[in-house]
């Protein structure tokens, strides 16, 4: 953690400065493009590609956070009771265990998303919408099919920065469409794509050790 604190616009939330704990994260920090954070798990790429939009935002540079899942999960929420709104909220628990730890405060999550300032949804609700003045954070897209993708990223409007998170060693690029998918944004080249491997491993020691002795079998 840092020393200086900054305040989300009209939230009473404050940001605390947070230092890269990885060579890694250092360059996901530092890079002022959109980003493709993706490697094993424990490794931070939600949790900075969540504070990296907080921070943005505090910066005025953006005025919201959205944060886009796939709906493939999906296929199995219909067992469960309520409505699909209340089934899909259940994959929103991470983004508020994030948010307690970067603002310390129980209720953030919350707070954010009363003001605004936070919208989650998921692949299903893209349709015919245009998404303006955000941080896209898209989580778990190696869960994604290409037509997914491609629906979601010709939904960004003005004013936008990307990042997306996964882990695609455990997904078929090539059936899922997620391969070719990165071969346009490389050919951008508006995109920054930052591995994190085993020695970015932050979650613990245990995580870490899991990760190594399973590479090894």
């Amino acid at each position: 953690m840092g020393k200086k604190s900054k305040t989300i616009n009209g939230s009473g939330l404050e940001i605390a400065e947070i230092e890269p704990l990885t060579a890694q994260q250092v360059v996901a920090f530092e890079s002022n493009k959109h980003l493709v954070l993706y490697g094993c798990a424990g490794t931070g790429k939600t949790f900075v590609g969540c504070y990296l939009a907080y921070d943005d935002i505090s910066k005025g540079l953006y005025e919201k956070l959205i944060i886009i899942r796939s709906a493939v999960p999906t296929r199995d929420i219909g067992y469960l009771p309520g409505t699909l709104t209340e089934k899909t909220s259940v994959y929103e628990e991470p983004y508020k265990d994030i948010a307690v730890d970067i603002f310390q405060r129980g209720d953030a999550y919350q707070i954010l998303k009363t003001k605004n300032l936070v919208h989650f949804m998921t692949t299903s609700y893209l349709r015919g919408i245009t998404l303006r003045d955000a941080v896209i954070v898209i989580d778990e897209c190696q869960n994604m099919t290409f037509h997914e993708l491609d629906s979601l990223i010709t939904r960004v409007g003005r004013n936008c920065r990307i990042i997306f998170s996964g882990d695609f060693k455990q997904s078929d690029l090539k059936t899922n469409g997620m391969g070719d998918f990165l071969a346009v944004l490389e050919y951008m080249d508006e995109f920054d794509f930052i591995e994190f491997g085993v020695k970015d491993v932050v979650r613990s020691e245990f995580v870490k050790n899991y990760i190594l002795a399973k590479s090894e079998l």
